[in-house]
């Protein structure tokens, strides 16, 4: 065969194995290709930290509007449903003839309850109308008392 020569120093040695050392680092790097190195995957990881309690942040303050707004909306509903029965007692009261002041006094929270409360009400009170007041049938208003006043000067004159 050929001459053997014995690797006598470190330098020889590198000579000899560095074609070896430079395919075995080529398949290495091919093997691992799509892979991070793990200074990438710290960095990466750094990114994705930052990035999740950022969203986090915004998740939470979302969800902070949504709740004062779930608030708002069931208060709303509320009045509206206050108003919507106020209503109903309303018009449940004027229709059996009661006054608007006994509306205060009906409950209930659907039309039958309140009608039935309506019903005994009236039962209880009767239907006592205050009404309107009705018109001079004499003419323009205040001419009986005019007429009253003018009466009385002529007698304090002497006439």
């Amino acid at each position: 065969m050929g001459d053997f020569k014995p690797i006598e120093t470190q330098e020889q040695f590198d000579a000899a194995i560095s074609e070896r050392l430079k395919r075995e680092k080529e398949t290495q790097a091919k093997a691992y290709e799509g892979y991070l190195s793990p200074a990438d995957y710290a960095e990466k990881e750094k990114e994705f930290n930052t990035r999740i309690a950022t969203l986090e942040n915004s998740l939470n303050e979302a969800n902070g509007k949504l709740t004062n707004q779930d608030k708002d909306i069931a208060e709303r509903d509320a009045k509206i449903k206050a108003y919507e029965t106020h209503s109903v007692k309303t018009r449940i009261a004027n229709e059996l003839g009661l006054s608007y002041e006994a509306v205060d006094f009906l409950h209930g929270e659907d039309e039958e309850s309140i009608r039935k409360s309506a019903t005994a009400l009236k039962g209880l009170v009767g239907t006592k109308h205050s009404a309107a007041p009705l018109a001079n049938p004499e003419g323009t208003p205040g001419k009986a008392e005019d007429e009253a006043l003018k009466n009385t000067l002529r007698k304090l004159k002497g006439e």
